[in-house]
């Protein structure tokens, strides 16, 4: 591609680099010069202008974003691409899910070629449909076309959606004596806002006493492929008692306690075809903690084992909240 400053008078068939505002006559950057705008500069009194000129190897620029924005979306029915403009396409979710990034390939396609970027949100984000996940950009106004052949060869598979595949789900909470009232509504109000925004139904809550017949009577009653359990008081150890009403439910505990902060006190289990949940108590609050990390992946059918969860260490100390009953670092001076 030929990049410089031309005279007006073989300027027609180029693109404008600069917007240009001469005379009554204002031409947006990007715009290709037909022979009458090369009139009307002329006219105004504009002798030299700044071009591109894309060559006969060369892909225009939204040709080109078009193209590896395509090739991201192709056979991937929950991703969408939009319209080229600008030389940028952005691609969207179509479903509630999780993005699955292959960094190794999204690596390949920038290095195709320094003019063709793509840009991505960070691997296993929480998507909802319409979201944006992605943004390809092409930097000129034209790059060669074998480079966008070479995007287009890597980015098969470097980007995936995986959709929410459980649609119901129960909420049991525990009451302790003494319990403020409000609680248990805070908890139900903060779990269904996050199952709605996942498109899940809370198809039932309920709230009983912080006891181990109860709970695991309640457990023992539900059906639903998820099952959320949220205690009054925290769960502080494998033998407490959700998990030990899990086991007297016929369950079992898979994992006690992950690598993120807040969120640390999650257990994760099964009941028969139930997945179960124990929630740590920093999931009454909107700020997001190691339980939506664990939440979000099993129903998208990503259930993480040892080494998924181990692997959560890396970023998994997040921001926080205001309401924290202990603090990780007192007030006191320094």
């Amino acid at each position: 591609m030929e990049f410089g400053e031309v005279a007006v008078a073989g300027a027609a068939g180029a693109v404008l680099a600069h917007s240009l505002a001469a005379g009554g006559v204002r031409l947006r950057k990007g715009h290709v010069l037909a022979p009458e705008d090369v009139a009307r500069l002329a006219a105004a009194g504009v002798s030299q202008v700044t071009v591109a000129r894309p060559g006969p190897d060369d892909m225009a620029e939204d040709d080109a974003a078009a193209a590896v924005g395509g090739a991201l979306v192709a056979g991937e029915p929950g991703l969408r691409a939009g319209a080229a403009a600008t030389g940028r396409v952005n691609l969207y979710a179509r479903d509630a899910g999780l993005l699955a990034v292959d960094a190794a390939a999204v690596t390949r396609l920038n290095l195709a070629d320094p003019s063709i970027t793509l840009a991505t949100l960070p691997p296993l984000a929480r998507v909802v449909p319409g979201k944006m996940v992605a943004t390809v950009k092409i930097i000129p106004y034209a790059v060669p076309r074998a480079r966008v052949d070479d995007a287009v060869s890597a980015a098969g598979g470097a980007l995936r959606l995986h959709p929410v595949v459980l649609r119901s789900a129960a909420l049991i909470q525990t009451e302790t004596p003494g319990a403020p009232p409000h609680l248990a509504q805070k908890g139900r109000e903060s779990v269904a806002a996050r199952l709605s925004a996942l498109g899940i139904t809370l198809a039932h809550d309920a709230v009983v006493p912080h006891e181990v017949p109860a709970l695991a009577a309640a457990l023992d009653a539900r059906d639903e492929p998820l099952i959320l359990v949220l205690t009054g008081s925290a769960t502080s150890d494998v033998a407490d008692v959700a998990p030990r009403a899990l086991e007297r439910a016929g369950g079992h505990v898979a994992r006690f306690g992950i690598p993120v902060d807040p969120g640390n006190l999650v257990f994760l289990g099964q009941r028969g075809n139930s997945a179960v949940i124990g929630l740590p108590g920093s999931i009454r609050s909107p700020v997001p903690s190691g339980a939506d990390w664990i939440l979000e992946r099993v129903v998208c059918g990503m259930t993480p084992g040892p080494e998924e969860i181990a692997a959560l260490g890396v970023g998994g100390l997040l921001k926080e909240g205001p309401e924290r009953p202990h603090p990780r670092e007192g007030r006191r001076p320094r």
